[in-house]
């Protein structure tokens, strides 16, 4: 009897290492689920359990192949390894508000300088951080009980790759078998690249899994495409098939001098190419409505112009008597009532290419950094440059961070940083104030000017003890009835605010003023803030999937007439906008936002596919949309077609976007050997 006991003992300790993988995968899974996206069970939870047990396979095998010592030796590596990834996801997580892409870890050099924030989310989060590692530390009790066995007869091992391949094919096969809305399980194995969805719906190995097998095949988002006219988005769509040609036909306004086009010869381009992918382009861009020219168009030709994209800016941080100077250039400007930022993934590279470029990142990558070896003649700078501008770019910090030393030269301008060429204080973060008191006079004088900033005053950390700016400017803000937090981040608005006193000061002195267009937005909102403490900048509660990215989006110059524009807009509408005002030659067909004076229709895009329209806003994650009011009650089909034209419009946009990255396509079609 005690014989057999043991026979079955021994039989069942084969496979418990197994069981522990299996369930240490799931609870990482569940508990990394509900600490970053609020859910622990979802209908598509069976997909993460199939995915979490071939891993369990696995790394099961892995760690039995080998003698006892060494395979001893491999599952403690694998699952420390396993607590470590869990754990570092979290607390990027709690950073970023995104989960960390591979891509990124390859950049660990520019990561690393923000090593100060990474410590800290540790420290206030060690608790949950330690709750990862719970799994690690219960195997070295299992071990000490003997309660694991480490090797496996090689006879074993065959049924277990079937059985692995199978839990593989099964997955595979019912997520083949479901939905094919945007954000299914379905797109997000094949077509999409969407972190927080992956996460909750095929588990964080199985999206790190994919995301570093894209980075290493070049990966592209594949998906149908649609060419729509988007004036008639109500109306049924075709759509455009990868590798096929037909295309509806848009009956367009033949007058050509009525619209932001150039001349671009795309039926030629489309008679003579056998790429398919490029001829599925000038396709999609000959069948797009450009933007017509309005009443605003070269209202702001030949200005000066100073654009900037201000790290962490917000709405929320702009106070009559904190941050007069914001609030006077809101005030006093453009006044975009209905502005987003929305985030990307590589925040500030991210948020930062969208406003300059006027496309949508390619996710999984740095964009910005890969368009360094691209044509981009829509960037201001180049498109300035090229009327005799005198161009500069500025950031007041490392000079070589997310690669602007190569990215700014190749958007048109002579860019420093800190360490080639811009000598401020030694801070973190350092002071806007300092820039602009050191770099005006570079470029005043030699009229007409385009400068672009990219600052720095606005980062995270929002303390006073680990801020340099929070505690400079601490006094300003101390009787705030606020939380220290929420104080500390509006004192590095004051930086900003101060920065922008002392920039309109210098140009009122040189009788500039007046002559001088300001563009102001966001990198991204300052997710450095926790939604507590948002809430109580805002004053309620702030819906984390819309409101959480609304913005301001500062466009002004001195003694202008204010102007309040009530539609949606964001950051990726700023670069059309601003070609439109200063009266450029530009493409708005081969640009993925809209210049805010036209009469194309509004649509502000979100890195999950929810949108925001003047008739209503779309929430992916609950696949719900809201009707604006005071808009024409659309049925429940109106509705549901309405949904389905704008994401295929949206897919679209996402996916051009990123062809033109990868393509350098711009060169392609306007004929330029830069």
């Amino acid at each position: 009897m005690w014989n057999n006991n043991l026979t079955f003992n021994k039989k069942r300790n084969n496979f418990s290492l197994l069981v522990y993988f299996f369930i240490s995968i799931i609870y990482m899974e569940t508990l990394l689920r509900y600490l970053t996206l609020k859910t622990v069970i979802s209908p598509a939870s069976i997909y993460s359990t199939l995915f979490g047990a071939s891993f369990a396979f696995v790394f099961f095998m892995l760690s039995t192949l080998f003698p006892r010592k060494i395979n001893e030796v491999i599952t403690f590596m694998i699952s420390f390894l396993l607590s470590f990834v869990f754990a570092a996801q979290l607390v990027y997580f709690k950073i970023f508000k995104t989960f960390m892409i591979v891509y990124s870890v390859g950049n660990a050099g520019d990561v690393m300088e923000f090593a100060n924030e990474a410590f800290s989310a540790i420290s206030a989060n060690i608790f949950l951080v330690f709750l990862f590692f719970i799994p690690f530390i219960t195997l070295m009790v299992l071990c000490k009980l003997k309660k694991i066995t480490f090797t496996l007869s090689k006879r074993k091992l065959l049924p277990l790759i079937g059985i692995l391949i199978g839990t593989q094919l099964v997955a595979i096969l019912l997520i083949n078998a479901g939905d094919k809305k945007t954000n299914s399980p379905y797109n997000l194995y094949y077509n999409i690249h969407q972190p927080e969805f992956a996460v909750q719906n095929l588990g964080l190995l199985t999206y790190m899994r994919l995301d570093i097998q894209r980075g290493l095949f070049s990966w592209t988002p594949k998906e149908a495409i649609a060419a729509i006219d988007t004036k008639q988005i109500l109306k049924p769509i075709q759509i455009i098939e990868e590798g096929k040609n037909e295309s509806p036909i848009i009956v367009k306004n033949e007058t050509k001098y009525d619209y932001n086009s150039m001349n671009i010869d795309f039926e030629s381009f489309i008679n003579n190419e056998n790429d398919e992918t490029l001829k599925q382009m000038h396709q999609y861009f000959n069948y797009i409505e450009p933007s017509k020219k309005n009443e605003y168009t070269g209202k702001f030709k030949d200005y000066n112009l100073i654009f900037i994209t201000a790290e962490g800016f917000s709405h929320l941080g702009v106070n009559k008597e904190v941050t007069p100077t914001l609030y006077k250039m809101i005030h006093e400007g453009f006044n975009f009532e209905n502005f987003y930022t929305p985030i990307w993934g590589v925040s500030t590279s991210d948020g930062e290419y969208v406003a300059t470029a006027g496309l949508i990142p390619k996710t999984g990558v740095w964009s910005y950094s890969m368009s360094s070896k691209n044509y981009m003649p829509f960037a201001m700078g180049n498109q300035l440059q090229k009327l005799g501008y005198t161009t500069k770019a500025y950031h007041d910090h490392t000079y070589t961070y997310y690669d602007r030393h190569l990215t700014h030269p190749n958007m048109g301008y002579d860019y420093k940083g800190v360490g080639n060429g811009l000598v401020v204080k030694e801070t973190w973060p350092e002071s806007d104030i300092e820039m602009i008191d050191v770099t005006v006079p570079e470029f005043i004088d030699k009229v007409p000017f385009h400068t672009y900033y990219m600052t720095v005053s606005g980062h995270l950390r929002y303390t006073f003890s680990e801020n340099y700016i929070a505690n400079k400017n601490k006094g300003v803000v101390e009787n705030l009835p606020y939380t220290d937090n929420a104080r500390a981040y509006l004192a590095t608005q004051v930086e900003l605010d101060r920065a922008m006193e002392l920039l309109l000061k210098r140009l009122d002195e040189k009788g500039l003023a007046d002559k001088t267009l300001i563009a102001l937005s966001a990198d991204h909102y300052p997710y450095g803030l926790t939604q507590e403490e948002t809430n109580e900048l805002a004053g309620h509660i702030v819906d984390d999937n819309f409101e959480m990215y609304k913005n301001a989006f500062i466009l002004y110059t001195k003694n202008m007439t204010p102007k309040t524009i009530e539609a949606p807009a964001s950051s990726l509408d700023i670069l059309p906008t601003l070609s439109n005002l200063m009266g450029l030659e530009y493409d708005s067909r081969l640009l993925m936002g809209r210049d805010l004076f036209s009469t194309s229709n509004p649509l502000v895009i979100f890195s999950n596919r929810s949108f925001i329209t003047d008739l209503g806003r779309y929430n992916s994650k609950t696949d719900i949309f809201t009707q604006s009011e005071n808009t024409e009650p659309l049925t429940k089909d109106e509705t549901n077609e309405y949904i389905t034209n704008l994401t295929k419009i949206i897919g679209s946009k996402f996916f051009y976007s990123a062809k033109i990255l990868e393509l350098d396509y711009y060169k392609k079609v306007l004929g330029i050997n830069p």
